[in-house]
Formats: C-alpha cells, sequence, structure tokens
C-alpha cells in the first residue's frame, strides 16, 4: 500500500524505525502493514541476541511514537503494535534464511507438492534467489521450493 507521498507505508516505516532500534540494540525483523475487521494495524516485529522482553517492546514503541507523528507517513487511524517475531518465527526476508542455514524449519505450501502435501518439516539446507532447499530429518529426501508458493516458512523450535 503506498502513502500520499507515494512511498511504499512499510518502506518508509523501515527507514524511520531501522535506525532507532540500532540506537536500542535491536534489529528490524519484519514490519507488516494489515487491516483486520475495520481497523489498520502496524506490526513491528523486533529482536535482539537472546530475544527481546516486553521492556524492549515498549522501549522501542515508545521511541517510535513521534517520528512516526512527525513523518506521518500513514493516511487514517491506525494501532502500532511492537512485538517479538516469536520462536516459530515466520522466515520472510533473504537475510533470515542465509542466518537459518542448518536450522529445523516447517513449511506450509499454498498449493500440495505431489508426493509430499501441503506441509512439511526439516532442515533448512540451502537458500537462493527464493528457493528454499529443506531436507527431511532422516536426510534421504530433499526438496527445493520457491518461497513465493508458500504460505508461510518459520523456524520449527518445538522438535
Amino acid at each position: 500500500m503506498a502513502n500520499s507521498k507515494g512511498k511504499n507505508t512499510v518502506s518508509v516505516v523501515e527507514e524511520i524505525a531501522r535506525p532507532i532500534a540500532a540506537e536500542l540494540g535491536l534489529e528490524i525483523w519484519d514490519i507488516r502493514y494489515l487491516k483486520e475487521g475495520s481497523q489498520w494495524f502496524l506490526r513491528i516485529f523486533i529482536d535482539k541476541d537472546g530475544g527481546v522482553d516486553i521492556n524492549d517492546c515498549e522501549r522501542m514503541s515508545r521511541a517510535l511514537d513521534e517520528p512516526l507523528d512527525k513523518a506521518d507517513p500513514i493516511d487514517g487511524e491506525y494501532i502500532l503494535e511492537v512485538s517479538s517475531p516469536g520462536i516459530e518465527r515466520e522466515l520472510v526476508k533473504p537475510g533470515h534464511f542465509e542466518r537459518f542455514i542448518g536450522a529445523d524449519i516447517m513449511i506450509k505450501m499454498i498449493r500440495p507438492l505431489e508426493g509430499i502435501g501441503k506441509e512439511f518439516k526439516g532442515v533448512l539446507t540451502a537458500y537462493g534467489d527464493g528457493d528454499v532447499t529443506i531436507t527431511d530429518h532422516s536426510g534421504e529426501n530433499t526438496v527445493t521450493i520457491n518461497k513465493k508458493d508458500a504460505a508461510y516458512i518459520k523456524l520449527d523450535d518445538f522438535d
């Protein structure tokens, strides 16, 4: 969605949020601007080594209030939410995939893959140009999919 200044809302918010996060010792994991029911939500997911807590979320939220109000990148009312991406964080950006090569992941496909189905788990073994390679835990089966064909790809920290 473009804002009144013609730029993508998420891009504008990221330009504002990234240096603020860095000053607080945090990184921006992801930013989403979406409508749920009649409400618009600006969700900023933050991370740091060792994980974030409620105090990190509160500090980031307070630090963003004034710069967001001043820049006014969003037309209309919205609810700002700052949170952790969680244990089962969704891998979205190329850097996420590169950082977690060797980690357990779970994939849910938009359409089932023949012989595999719609959901599968394994180890992220490679990533490049949107292609995600996952090897099952037996090490016998390897599948490469394009991330645009997946409903989601998340870390799987529960096995």
